[in-house]
C-alpha cells in the first residue's frame, strides 16, 4: 500500500500538477480502504477474528498500616515482660534511707569489691587462655581441629552450673582427684580443698566463659592471609615474633569484643558462685539473693539490684563500642 501511494504521488505531483494533490489523497485513501476490507474478509473467511487491544487496568494501590501500628505488640509485650518489673524493683529501692544504709554496710563493700576483682581476674585468663587455644586451633593442624571448633559452638550452649558441677566431680571434697590422693597415700582426706574457696570460684569462671573469648577470635583467624604469615617466616621471624608482630595486631578487635562480654557476663554470675558453695565469697547477685531470700530485706536487694544492673548496662555500652569498631 505504502508503494502505490509512493507512486500515485509520484504522478500527482509531477511539475506543474500541484492542483491534483487532493485528487491523490483521496485515491490513496480509497485504495487503502479497499485493502483493508479485503484483509478484514479474509479473515472472517479463514475462521479468524480479530482481536481488539487489550485494556489497561488501572494499578491497585495497597493501603499499608503505619509503622507505629507494627512496632506496638513488641513494645507492649517489652513494657509488660521487662520495664514494668524493672520499674518496680527501682520504684522499691527508692525507699526513704535505703540507699544510704546499704552504701554504709560493710557487706555491700566488700560485696563489690569481690564482684570487680573476680570479674577482672576472670577476664584476663579468659584472654589469656582463649587466645592461646585459638591459636593452636587456627594455625596448627592437627586431628580433630574442626571437630573442637565445632565444639566450642556447642559449648556455649552449656549452662553455668554444669560446668561447676563438673569441677566438683573432679575436684570437690569427695571428688576423684581427692579419691585418687587418698587411694594412692592412705591420707584421710585430699589435698585438693580449693574450690569452695575464691580460687576455685576464678577457675569456673575462666573454664566457662573462655569460649566466649575464643569464638570471635577463630573468626578473625579464619579472615587472616596466611601469605602475611608465609612472608614473615620466609624472613626468618620466629613464631613468638609472629605472633607478636603480625597474629596479635589482627587479633586485638576481637579480644576487645570478647573481653568486654566476658566481664559484663562474670559481674552478673550468679550460678557458678552458688554451685561451688565457696565459703566468703559474696558477689552482688549472691548479696541480692541474700537479702531478698534469706532476710526478707527488700528494700536492700532492690539497692544493690539497681547498682548490678547500672554496672551491666555501662559495661555494656562499652562492649557495644567496641563491638561496632572490631565489625563483630
Amino acid at each position: 500500500m505504502a508503494s502505490r501511494a509512493a507512486g500515485l504521488t509520484k504522478k500527482h505531483l509531477a511539475p506543474g500538477s500541484v492542483t491534483a494533490l487532493p485528487e491523490a489523497a483521496s485515491e490513496a485513501s480509497t485504495e487503502a480502504s479497499s485493502e483493508a476490507s479485503t484483509g478484514a474478509s479474509t479473515g472472517a473467511s479463514s475462521g479468524r477474528t480479530p482481536t481488539a487491544p487489550a485494556e489497561r487496568t488501572a494499578p491497585t494501590v495497597r493501603r499499608s498500616l503505619p509503622p507505629w501500628l507494627w512496632a506496638a505488640p513488641p513494645v507492649v509485650a517489652l513494657a509488660v515482660v521487662f520495664l514494668y518489673p524493672l520499674a518496680l524493683v527501682v520504684q522499691e529501692s527508692l525507699t526513704p534511707g535505703a540507699y544510704a544504709e546499704v552504701f554504709a554496710s560493710q557487706a555491700f563493700r566488700d560485696a563489690l569489691v569481690t564482684t570487680v576483682w573476680l570479674a577482672v581476674a576472670s577476664t584476663v585468663g579468659c584472654l589469656v587462655l582463649g587466645f592461646v587455644l585459638a591459636l593452636v586451633i587456627a594455625f596448627v593442624p592437627f586431628p580433630g581441629g574442626k571437630a573442637v571448633s565445632k565444639f566450642i559452638d556447642v559449648f556455649l550452649s552449656f549452662p553455668s552450673f554444669l560446668i561447676t558441677l563438673a569441677l566438683l566431680f573432679l575436684y570437690g571434697t569427695v571428688g576423684m582427684a581427692n579419691g585418687v590422693w587418698t587411694d594412692l597415700t592412705g591420707a584421710e582426706a585430699g589435698p585438693f580443698r580449693f574450690l569452695t574457696t575464691p580460687w576455685g570460684v576464678l577457675l569456673a569462671e575462666v573454664t566457662y566463659f573462655t569460649p566466649f573469648v575464643m569464638r570471635p577470635l577463630l573468626a578473625a583467624f579464619s579472615q587472616m592471609e596466611t601469605a602475611q604469615l608465609e612472608v614473615a617466616s620466609s624472613l626468618g621471624a620466629r613464631p613468638l615474633r609472629i605472633i607478636r608482630q603480625v597474629i596479635l595486631p589482627e587479633a586485638l578487635p576481637a579480644l576487645a569484643a570478647g573481653g568486654s562480654l566476658v566481664l559484663v557476663m562474670c559481674l552478673n554470675e550468679f550460678g557458678i558462685v552458688l554451685f561451688t558453695g565457696a565459703k566468703g565469697v559474696t558477689t552482688l547477685p549472691m548479696l541480692v539473693y541474700g537479702k531478698a531470700i534469706l532476710e526478707s530485706d527488700y528494700a536492700a536487694a532492690c539497692v544493690v539490684a539497681v547498682v548490678n544492673v547500672a554496672i551491666s548496662v555501662g559495661l555494656y555500652g562499652l562492649y557495644r563500642v567496641v563491638s561496632k569498631r572490631a565489625g563483630a
